[in-house]
């Protein structure tokens, strides 16, 4: 049921309201499930996937047939693995072996786990993980490899990292560490993802050759997370900013959620932000290597969500006190701009850099980074789409430009000035040839159009002799009427003219 709260917002934001309408109304699926050719083990794949996942469940079941079920178990496997590390109840001795031994359940149909805590949202997926085991088997053999490898690198790192969280509880020191775990979590499910798409001739074969691609898009979308669900994480005790960050900031990382380091919090939150937009530019460039419109839906809606999500928290002290997110008239808009093609998607891109870098702040220590960074999005965008349209100039600023030709004519070659000459004069003969043709088609039709007209009876002598009499606009019915009895008239006395005259010479 809709809230009074959500229709008092969307009272005033209609063009907001709008977008949503156009989604649940216009929005057609590549391709849709046949439930009807599906087991009742699948459906409660399914069903699953709609309860761990509302953002993803969406663009999931709308892929390709050949990948739509791989995806979806792809999802729940790694789900199912995240929620045993997510799960603080369970303790080290038992989550390790857990994390790194999860793989080899897949091919187990027997295998589930209930002994996750009763608040852990997921805990269901685990209780009946063998339907998902089940469909596991069931696919192609390559793609069972893939999910099966992806799994396993991911438990292992995982593993590691709770084991030194167990250790400490802030166990991301560096960077380094921050990118590390993120290529864990998120890096690793790019990967798979991108040798999915391969291995259906879904994408291009070459994006296996760009790893930091693949890493990219895992990284950016885990980095925005990150930053925006900081405020849920520090409620929950865990903490994924690095030391290396917020240790320039405060001496204690809970210090940054006191009003009097609102500031200090500000400027932690923009080098954090800064992290993730250096990966923007390479999801746009992953993008271009996406062949079918369903998978290029499925990449292309987390990212623009992503770009968007950060804009929202860029200095927003709001996100230190509550978890924020983008609403869903938003989301909708994004969607209908993300499911077209790539430069509608770059088109997000550029106006979300736009608003980061207005929203910039040069007291902020980096400002001059952030402005770089959205820079080089526009400068990527330019070079897969240049601007077509002319550049307007402020007044004052042509005599400035003007020497600008001037000094690139003094670097140019003789072969290209006598180029560019050749190819003036052609354009120039070329417009006068267009012209003349223009001309002659004219004359022709005006010809062929005066001569039918003379051949089925025109009267051009009496539209000469009104013009030579001054009217120039068209008569009135009454004036017509007596124009028609005047021509009676005058040619009626003309015959009478011409039978007396050959009376006359006949007697």
């Amino acid at each position: 049921m809709v809230s009074l709260r959500s229709i008092a917002y969307y009272a005033v934001h209609l063009n907001e309201l709008r977008s949503i309408i156009q989604w649940t109304t216009w929005h057609n699926a590549p391709h849709e499930r046949d439930e009807e050719k599906e087991s009742a083990e699948l459906k409660e794949c399914f069903r699953f996937l709609q309860m761990t996942s509302r953002s993803f469940a969406a663009v999931i079941q709308e892929l390709h047939p050949e990948l739509l079920v791989p995806v979806t178990l792809f999802y729940l496997i790694l789900r199912g693995l995240d929620t045993i590390e997510d799960d603080m109840t369970l303790n080290i001795q038992e989550k390790e072996p857990l994390l790194r031994q999860f793989h080899e359940h897949l091919s187990d149909e027997s295998w589930t786990f209930d002994r996750n805590g009763p608040e852990e949202k997921d805990r269901e997926l685990l209780v009946k993980f063998d339907v998902v085991a089940k469909e596991y088997n069931k696919i192609k053999d390559p793609y069972q490899l893939i999910i099966k490898d992806i799994c396993k690198r991911m438990g292992n790192g995982m593993a590691d990292f709770a084991k030194k969280q167990d250790a400490n509880a802030n166990t991301i020191k560096t960077t380094k560490d921050y990118e590390l775990y993120c290529h864990y979590v998120a890096g690793l499910v790019g990967e798979g993802l991108t040798r999915l798409f391969v291995e259906a001739k879904l994408a291009n074969p070459a994006l296996l050759q760009r790893p930091e691609l693949m890493e990219s898009m895992g990284q950016f979308l885990q980095q925005t997370n990150i930053v925006r669900d900081i405020r849920e994480d520090h409620d929950e005790k865990r903490y994924f900013w690095p030391r290396e960050v917020w240790s320039k900031y405060v001496d204690n990382i809970g210090d940054l959620f006191l009003p009097e380091n609102k500031e200090k919090a500000l400027q932690c939150q923009s080098e954090m932000i800064l992290l993730a937009l250096s990966r923007a530019d390479e999801c746009l460039f992953y993008m271009a290597g996406v062949k079918e419109q369903s998978v290029f839906n499925f990449v292309a809606i987390p990212q623009t969500m992503a770009i968007a999500t950060l804009e929202l928290c860029f200095q927003n002290y709001a996100m230190f006190q509550r978890n924020i997110k983008i609403t869903k008239g938003q989301a909708c808009e994004l969607m209908m701009q993300s499911t077209q093609n790539l430069q509608l998607v770059c088109d997000q891109f550029r106006k979300y850099a736009r608003k980061i870098h207005r929203k910039n702040n040069p007291r902020d220590p980096h400002f001059l980074d952030i402005s770089i960074a959205c820079g080089n999005i526009e400068r990527f965008i330019e070079t897969i789409f240049p601007t077509q349209t002319a550049r307007t100039l402020p007044q004052g600023e042509g005599q400035a430009d003007a020497a600008t030709p001037a000094v690139a004519q003094e670097y140019k070659s003789p072969e290209e000035i006598e180029r560019e000459k050749k190819a003036s004069q052609e354009a120039r003969r070329d417009i006068f040839f267009v012209m003349f043709a223009v001309f002659i088609t004219l004359s022709l039709v005006s010809v062929c159009m005066i001569g039918a007209a003379w051949f089925f009876g025109a009267r051009f002598d009496l539209a000469f002799q009104a013009l030579r009499d001054g009217n120039f606009a068209p008569a009135s019915p009454k004036e017509r009427a007596a124009m028609v009895k005047d021509a009676i008239m005058s040619t009626s006395s003309q015959v009478a003219s011409s039978a007396s005259e050959a009376v006359h010479s006949e007697l």
